[in-house]
């Protein structure tokens, strides 16, 4: 098998990530979409604005809407 890479990159000091508990964290959480919706959305991208446009929609109505519960007083 002929490889390509140049003589110059030095990949010794590459690391294999661990699966699991192991596994280091690249500052983002890790959501696994249910086959139905990953169907509706493209790419991270697009959930990300999704959700973003519900939690705006979500403030808006709660600035509107009256409070109920227990520590509601009017």
């Amino acid at each position: 098998m002929e490889d390509d890479l140049r003589t110059e990159y030095d990949l010794t000091s590459l690391r294999v990530r661990r699966l699991g508990s192991g596994r280091k964290s690249f500052g983002g959480a890790t959501v696994r979409l249910e086959p139905d919706v990953a169907e509706i959305f493209p790419n991270a991208d697009a959930v990300n604005e999704a959700l973003r446009f519900l939690i705006r929609v979500m403030r808006d109505n709660q600035a509107i809407a009256p409070r109920v519960g227990a520590n509601y007083k009017p």
